[in-house]
């Protein structure tokens, strides 16, 4: 049987620069992770508090998460690892907004001066 998939907004700079605020990210729920992945899990001190976070090791039974951007990053520095049944799937492709979304070697579009 296939795993879920769904899709999550990314808020905030922690997660900079693989990922920016106002990305979406396709999630695989269930999926298995192992280090270095960018997973979705619940704060443990605020299971209502949806996180993107990088596995960055085993602690225990459970994940060490940390922001790839440690000065803007609220993560397990703060409130330790992150159990086993909170770490809720492994982000598998980043969407960028529209306006973000630029072909390889396309220029820019002009912007106009507002006068």
């Amino acid at each position: 049987m296939p795993l879920p998939l769904g899709l999550a907004d990314v808020s905030g700079p922690s997660m900079v620069p693989a990922l920016r605020h106002g990305d979406v990210v396709l999630v695989r729920y269930g999926a298995r992770v192992r280090p270095g992945d960018v997973v979705l899990a619940r704060r443990p001190d605020r299971p209502g508090l949806v996180l993107v976070k990088r596995a960055v090791r085993r602690a225990g039974p459970g994940w060490w998460l940390e922001g790839d951007s440690p000065v803007a990053s609220t993560d397990s520095r703060d409130f330790g690892p992150v159990p086993d049944a909170l770490v809720l799937g492994r982000v598998v492709l980043r969407l960028r907004p529209p306006g973000r979304v630029r072909r390889r070697g396309a220029q820019p579009a002009a912007r106009r001066r507002a006068r």
